[in-house]
């Protein structure tokens, strides 16, 4: 994938990094998202991973890129309807690579990563969230979403201490 051209925000406003592919779609993650545009009046640039269906908890039909793309725009309307400023971009598979890549034409105020439950997550094998932390620098809030389902709302948040 190519790197996007640099972005624009508002001088002042905090903007996070959401990385996201298969819980994209559920409450958990928007309700974070949503509380993050409320309280602080922060903007949000969603990196989608390009998951290749193969390693899908539940493989979706298209591809890679092709599936990244619609979760991201049906999660933008989403966010948009609700008020909250949002962008985004499709990534390359490798999530550490999307999160370089994003971080390459912008600086974000901190992390917002959304994983599968633990039994289910590639991304949590990998450990994703704790290695992020580490390179990055940044402070990450890790969504362990149970269903992206958008009725269900059940989920664990972990705020991850900023490294020293």
């Amino acid at each position: 994938m190519s790197c996007p051209a640099r972005r624009h925000y508002a001088i002042g406003v905090p903007v996070y990094l959401v990385i996201a592919n298969q819980t994209l779609g559920g409450t958990a993650l928007a309700t974070v998202v949503k509380e993050r545009a409320k309280n602080e009046r922060a903007t949000i640039h969603v990196a989608v991973p390009a998951t290749e269906p193969a390693d899908e908890r539940q493989p979706a039909a298209g591809t890679a890129s092709e599936n990244a793309q619609r979760r991201l725009q049906e999660a933008l309307e989403r966010l948009k309807a609700a008020g909250v400023r949002a962008t985004g971009e499709i990534g390359v598979a490798d999530p550490m690579q999307a999160i370089r890549d994003a971080l390459r034409t912008h600086s974000y105020s901190g992390l917002i990563i959304s994983t599968l439950p633990a039994g289910a997550s590639r991304w949590l094998r990998m450990d994703l969230p704790h290695r992020a932390a580490r390179e990055f620098n940044l402070s990450v809030e890790w969504i362990e979403a149970r269903t992206d389902a958008p009725d269900e709302a059940t989920f664990s948040l972990i705020e991850l201490p900023r490294p020293r």
